[in-house]
């Protein structure tokens, strides 16, 4: 490949400026034969990405000042960038490189690899080459042990000369999962710049911990990175943070204000390189950030220097690091060298390699020359130390970490506090120093839940904004066992969620299914279909179904009801033969000769003796009528036929009023009642709907469709021409084998029109049509309504019940933690008193009237008009004892006068003075006798009378 090797030549070439040629002793290719030890120097091979500008310069700066200050140290220096992304790519520049530097001089073999490469399909590739070939190589790639694939299967005397050393970037994450686990922080977006590698953080930076977290890089500063942080909310994450430098930091935080995703509700944080890191972000109105950086160094003097000379960029931490970390790998493979410990071996190039070969053990031990060497006194880091492990993956910079809370009110830091501080390390603990500061920074675990109101589930006071009910009483208890705070919003289309044709879902699935929300609270019912998208806690609720509701009957009710049994007319036809016959009765009795007015000496020992005037004879067909009786009849023929007829009058309208009596009052409350949603099926008085699109329509419209499916089904096999006679004549029956109810009560819904929403529903219900109309709802809808509204009525059971329970997105941890909430609440018997308090106790609750029931017997608004008559009798009696009283007392007196005057005027001459008749009814227990007396003088006799004037 010589377009590859002119190549290398010429990056190579750079190298050989400065550094010169070095004398060299000892033999060619293979190993040294001698048994002096050799005095020569290093010469190393380099391999890092072509993007890597700051390793590259931090290296070749490193290299450069070795040379200058111990040029017998450092021999030739070969120089491979790689394309990270791809390991072909990878292979085929290192091997250039490789085989242009074994077929040099001898004695500018490379003796160690220094690879700076970051993380990726080449450096992978960098592994396999360095371990397959057992070439010394000091690594800083990104990653812990598992990480570094090309190594995982590195023997034990491998592991003593393939070293990997984490640098500062690679840690300074690590803070993360510390973090998360002081402070219990459920979720976590981390967002990262080109400062830092992730790549390999996915899934080792957060594992076993209980953070749900995603880990993105940053998008550039405005609206894209606004809307990456806005996407991140939606998916339930308030707790940022932030890896890049100062530009990144503060292009999140503005966003953030602009979002106005600050406030206790949101916790920020910044990771840093940088030292001096200033922040300047001009909308940040009111927020707070917890900053991760480095320390100061401990040699500030040599960090100085170094950048007086321009040898180190910026961030300082990482530059120090490439630069320290070249200068070391050199002197320990020196000192190895040296000690006599390394004898380079004979190396062969790529296309020599034959898998089957064995590599032969190296016998050197680079991890402890390079913990030698760094504890030295020939050695100081310029920013920070090296720690050593035993391994790979414990091998990384040393340097500790400051944990500040910043303040920031109108662009400005007002005012900073040390909250902890880090010793960077892979398990190394945060040390928490202001513990409330801290804690109280970061972010509150809240959830975003949406609802639909629904009484007494969820209600909500226009006024207030309170949100009250059994649902948010529920949530507040699991709150208290959870310890999370909420947010709490209608949904927008006041759905729980349909899924259409196109199988699109709205209400409050479509935002758990576009985790727009956390948590669906509601009488959401549990159903197959929902399952699909989201998932539901374990149930808080008993089975609920479909209920019917209808208006309450209002039966007709008269307190004179006893008077329309019979008609006007009938009435009036009786009163008149009433009047008729007592006026005919008083007649013939009058005219009689054999009546007892007329014929008195005949009836004078009679015990009964009545007069019938017209008074007694009105008196006589009024009790006739009653089980008292009329009392004694008339002496004459006559008089008693009127009475005998009166009588068989009285019977018979008397037995037919209470025959009829008896059969309006019940045949009124004998309609038959709708108590099931057969019997709403099977009748066409009363109209009947759901509401269109709520999932009591979606049960009928199902229902309908899998009737006229199974038709189709059966339909199909009985005219299948494939079936023989016999098995055609199975199938053939005069009825249909498959009910079609529900089909029939669709159509009659279609017919009758579906309500647009549940007022429109109750105003159809309250409606006082000719046609009464049933609303069919969700049995608690129902129940509700009827509980506190005295004009309806729940009508039959309930029917195609399903459970209500809480939903959460699909795969949430929210599932489990409350699931056991609420079992522990059931055993606590506290969802019972929940059910108990807003329903049985609900301040809402009317007491209404028990509704009619045909067992019960008449009530006192049908029949309470004979007791009016009553009060009106006692009345009527009252005045007329007060006219008695009044009249009979006063009209002696009046008499008594009347005579005084009568006796004191004189008749006058010719005047023949008036006789006055008082009539009057004989009396019916005595009677005045008449007498007969002789006249004094004469021998004649006469007859006297006796009369009242």
């Amino acid at each position: 490949m010589p377009s590859s090797l002119v190549w290398t030549i010429a990056v190579v070439g750079s190298f050989y400026a400065c550094l010169g040629r070095a004398q060299r002793s000892g033999g060619g290719g293979g190993s040294d034969d001698s048994s002096n030890i050799p005095v020569r120097p290093i010469n190393l091979l380099v391999i890092n990405d072509f993007d890597n500008d700051l390793a590259n310069k931090s290296v070749s700066n490193s290299l450069k000042a070795l040379k200058d200050k111990s040029p017998d140290k450092l021999g030739q220096v070969y120089v491979a960038l790689v394309n990270i992304s791809d390991g072909e790519e990878t292979i085929n520049s290192v091997c250039s490189v490789w085989k242009s530097a074994l077929r040099s001089n001898p004695d500018e073999i490379p003796d160690f690899v220094l690879d700076v490469t970051t993380f990726g399909a080449g450096a992978e590739t960098v592994n396999r080459f360095t371990a397959l070939l057992g070439i010394p190589t000091v690594s800083a790639q990104f990653g812990q042990e598992g990480d570094l694939l090309g190594w995982r299967e590195i023997t034990e005397e491998q592991k003593q000369y393939l070293i990997q050393v984490m640098n500062p970037a690679d840690l300074m994450p690590q803070v993360i999962r510390q973090q998360c686990l002081e402070f219990n922080i459920s979720n976590a977006a981390i967002l990262f710049d080109d400062n830092f590698v992730m790549d390999h953080k996915y899934k080792s930076l957060l594992l076993n911990v209980p953070t749900r977290h995603v880990i993105v890089p940053t998008r550039e500063a405005g609206e894209p990175l606004q809307q990456q942080i806005s996407r991140l909310r939606d998916l339930d994450i308030v707790n940022f943070f932030v890896l890049g430098d100062e530009a990144t930091i503060a292009a999140a935080l503005s966003a953030a204000s602009k979002l106005n995703f600050t406030g206790h509700k949101y916790g920020w944080f910044g990771i840093s390189l940088v030292q001096e890191f200033s922040l300047r972000c001009e909308d940040c109105s009111s927020m707070s950030l917890m900053l991760f950086k480095p320390k100061q160094s401990q040699n500030q003097q040599q960090l100085n220097e170094l950048m007086s000379k321009g040898l180190l960029q910026i961030p300082l931490i990482m530059s120090a690091f490439y630069y320290d970390l070249t200068k070391l790998a050199v002197l320990a493979m020196k000192s190895a060298l040296d000690a006599g410990e390394w004898r380079r071996p004979r190396f062969v190039d790529c296309d020599e390699f034959n898998e089957n070969v064995t590599v032969a053990m190296r016998n050197v031990d680079l991890r402890r020359r390079l913990r030698q060497v760094s504890s030295g006194s020939g050695f100081s880091p310029t920013y920070a130390a090296f720690h050593w492990g035993n391994k790979n993956g414990e091998n990384h910079a040393k340097f500790d970490v400051d944990v500040k809370l910043w303040i920031v009110k109108d662009s400005k830091v007002v005012n900073e506090d040390q909250v902890a501080f880090w010793e960077a390390g892979i398990d190394n603990k945060l040390k928490v120093e202001k513990a409330s500061m801290a804690a109280n920074h970061t972010a509150v675990t809240s959830y975003r839940v949406v609802t639909v109101i629904k009484p007494p589930f969820v209600m909500r006071d226009n006024q207030t904004g309170n949100w009250s009910g059994y649902c948010i009483d529920l949530l507040n208890q699991i709150r208290d066992l959870v310890q999370f705070e909420y947010e709490i919003r209608e949904v927008e289309d006041k759905e729980y969620g349909n899924m259409d044709e196109a199988g699109n879902w709205n209400g409050m699935v479509r935002e758990l299914k576009d985790k727009k929300a956390d948590i669906g609270l509601g009488a959401l019912a549990v159903m197959a279909e929902r399952e699909n998208v989201i998932d539901y806690t374990v149930p808080y609720y008993d089975l609920v179904g479909i209920s019917i509701m209808r208006r309450k009957p209002k039966a007709a009710t008269s307190l004179f009801q006893f008077l329309t049994v019979l008609e006007t007319d009938v009435w009036l036809c009786i009163l008149g033969a009433y009047f008729f016959t007592s006026l005919l009765m008083w007649v013939f009795d009058k005219f009689s000769p054999y009546s007892y007015q007329n014929n008195r000496e005949k009836y004078k020992d009679d015990e009964e003796k009545r007069e019938f005037t017209l008074k007694e004879c009105l008196w006589f067909c009024m009790t006739s009528l009653t089980p008292q009786g009329g009392g004694e009849a008339p002496k004459n023929l006559s008089g008693r036929l009127v009475a005998a007829t009166w009588w068989l009058f009285g019977f018979i309208i008397i037995a037919s009023y209470t025959a009829n009596l008896a059969a309006f009052l019940t045949v009124s409350r004998l309609d038959a009642p709708v108590e099931s949603l057969e019997d709403l099926s099977k009748q066409y008085k009363i109209q009947y709907a759901p509401i269109i699109n709520s999932s009591e329509y979606r049960y009928f419209e199902r229902m309908a469709a899998i009737e006229n499916r199974f038709y189709e089904i059966w339909k199909d096999m009985s005219l299948n021409d494939s079936l023989s006679d016999v098995e055609r004549a199975k199938l053939a029956v005069w009825d249909f084998p498959v009910s079609d109810k529900y089909t029939k009560m669709f159509q009659t819904m279609k017919d009758t029109g579906f309500p647009k929403n549940l007022d429109e529903a109750l105003e159809r219900v309250r409606a006082e049509d000719k046609t009464e109309f049933a609303f069919i709802g969700d049995a608690t809808d129902i129940k509700y309504l009827v509980m506190t509204n005295c004009e309806f009525m729940q009508v039959g059971d309930e029917f195609s019940r399903k459970p209500y329970a809480i939903a959460v997105q699909q795969g949430s941890p929210l599932k489990d933690q409350f699931n056991n909430a609420i079992l522990m609440m059931l055993n606590k018997r506290k969802l019972e008193a929940l059910k108990d308090q807003w329903w049985n106790k609900n301040p809402l609750k009317q007491q209404c009237d028990k509704a009619d029931d045909q067992s019960d017997g008449i009530s006192i608004q049908n029949i309470g008009g004979v007791f009016i008559v009553i009060f009106v009798g006692i009345g009527l009696a009252c005045v007329t004892l007060i006219f008695e009283y009044y009249y009979y007392r006063y009209r002696p007196q009046a008499r008594q006068r009347h005579q005084d005057r009568s006796s004191k005027t004189k008749l006058a001459p010719g005047v023949t003075k008036p006789m006055k008749f008082n009539l009057r009814p004989a009396p019916t227990q005595s009677f005045e006798q008449t007498g007969t007396g002789t006249s004094g003088g004469g021998g004649g006799g006469g007859v006297g009378h006796r009369s009242r004037y």
